[in-house]
């Protein structure tokens, strides 16, 4: 696939369909709620500044997203930070750059907010994602997330 033929934009609402059967041809598994809940908060709310990005063929098909959130002044740090919450793309589509594609437009539309530094977390034992992450230029943070058991 000639990635020229993919045009990156804005997530809108009408684009939840789409995301949830990137995610479950993913994931082997249904998440609406999950999606949900992402996108009144990250797509829909108008405190959020949108930054989460889909990626479509010429006829409008999705075949990847990426979401975030931007931070502003949030956790006592002074920097605007964006956070990748979730990456996705569909399984016929992988391995042809389209993620790396989402992650370069998905930093230039966060540069051009004036951000200047974007996180993400990954479980250690995800290797394959460990190994994605870092191929796109992520490096361990030296902020520590901290966890208590409840």
């Amino acid at each position: 696939m000639n990635k020229g033929n993919i045009k990156f934009r804005l997530m809108e609402v009408y684009d939840f369909n789409a995301v949830v059967l990137i995610d479950k041809k993913v994931f082997k598994a249904s998440r609406p709620d999950y999606y949900r809940m992402k996108f009144e908060t990250l797509v829909q709310s108008p405190d959020h500044l949108p930054t989460s990005l889909v990626a479509e063929k010429d006829d409008g098909t999705v075949i990847g997203f990426v979401m975030g959130r931007l931070y502003i002044g949030e956790y006592g740090i002074a920097d605007k930070k964006a956070t990748l919450d979730t990456i996705g793309v569909d399984p016929d589509y992988q391995n042809k750059g389209i993620g790396q594609q989402l992650i370069k437009e998905f930093a230039d539309h966060l540069r051009s907010l004036g951000v200047q530094k974007v996180d993400t977390l990954v479980d250690e034992k995800d290797t394959e994602l460990m190994h994605f992450f870092s191929a796109n230029g992520f490096i361990p943070s030296k902020t520590i997330n901290l966890e208590r058991g409840l």
